[in-house]
Formats: C-alpha cells, sequence, structure tokens
C-alpha cells in the first residue's frame, strides 16, 4: 500500500490528535476519545486507518515509555478494535449506524481487562487461575469508563464525515 505525502501528514497529524486528546482526559477515569477516533478513522480510510492509530500508539510509547506491561498491550488493543470495525456493514442505515459504533466504543471499554490477560499473564505475574478475579474487578471498574465512552461515541460519525469532506476537497 502506497501512502502519498499529504496522507502521511495527515495520519500523523491524526495520531498526534489522538495523543493530546488521550493525555488532556487523563484526569477522567479511563474516559477518552481513543474508542471514538479508531472507529470513525476506521470508518473514513478502512485499512489506512491503521496508520494514524499506530502513530498515537508509538507517541504513547514515547511518553510512558516502552515497557512491555504498558505499550505491549497499546500495540494490539487498538487494532481488536479496528478489525471489529473492518467487519461492519459498510452501509450500515443511518438510524442504526451511530448507535451501533456508540456500543462498539462503549463494548471495547468494558472489555478492555480482557484484551489485557496476555500482559496480566506474562508479565505482571498473574497466575492463570486468578484471572477470573482480575476481569471481575476491571469489569466493575470500567462500567462508569464505558457509559462516558458511549456518550463519547456520538462524535464519531461527525468525525468521519468531516473527514470525508475534507479529503473529497483536496
Amino acid at each position: 500500500m502506497k501512502l502519498k505525502t499529504r496522507e502521511i501528514a495527515i495520519f500523523a497529524m491524526l495520531g498526534a490528535i489522538m495523543f493530546v486528546s488521550k493525555v488532556v482526559m487523563e484526569g477522567l477515569p479511563n474516559m477518552h476519545l481513543l474508542g471514538t477516533f479508531v472507529v470513525a478513522f476506521t470508518l473514513t480510510y478502512r485499512v489506512k486507518a491503521l496508520f494514524p492509530i499506530y502513530c498515537y500508539v508509538f507517541a504513547n510509547g514515547l511518553w510512558e515509555g516502552f515497557n512491555l506491561f504498558g505499550w505491549l498491550p497499546e500495540s494490539y488493543i487498538w487494532f481488536i478494535l479496528w478489525g471489529v470495525t473492518m467487519l461492519l456493514p459498510q452501509n450500515m442505515p443511518r438510524r442504526i449506524a451511530p448507535i451501533v459504533y456508540m456500543l462498539l466504543s462503549a463494548l471495547h471499554t468494558l472489555l478492555f481487562d480482557v484484551f489485557y490477560i496476555p500482559a496480566y499473564v506474562l508479565f505482571a505475574g498473574i497466575p492463570w487461575n486468578r484471572i477470573g478475579l482480575t476481569l471481575i474487578s476491571g469489569l466493575t471498574f470500567n462500567i462508569i469508563p464505558a457509559i462516558g465512552n458511549f456518550v463519547l461515541g456520538i462524535l464519531i460519525l461527525p468525525i468521519a464525515t468531516l473527514l470525508r469532506k475534507l479529503d473529497k476537497k483536496t
């Protein structure tokens, strides 16, 4: 897949916007625009959405350090959301699309700790027989962020629409 210079610049800026939004919202309990951006970028750019997503992952690694427990899961957790979004029909009815995308963002937040299981086992030393307790405690912690990310998901289609319009103008 060949990228134009313009696309490289746009994807780098979108990745930077993802990173800045995460840093700005760090005071909130796991609520962020990252899921919103991943879904919106995927709807707009499809496979090429991986470029801004991984620009964000790289920037986050630079900011927080490329440690195995924190950064490595980041490198695949957003890929999961991208992949599920790619599997959704592209011509979803306008009435249900916003709700589906909002629910997807919320569900990804709820399941965040499930996606972290390999890191818990490999790098935090949590034995497999205690994973269930870890997941239950994580699920209760993720309910409020999931609700917040569901609400933030209302921005998915407006962001995707804006990006498509800006792409057509150039």
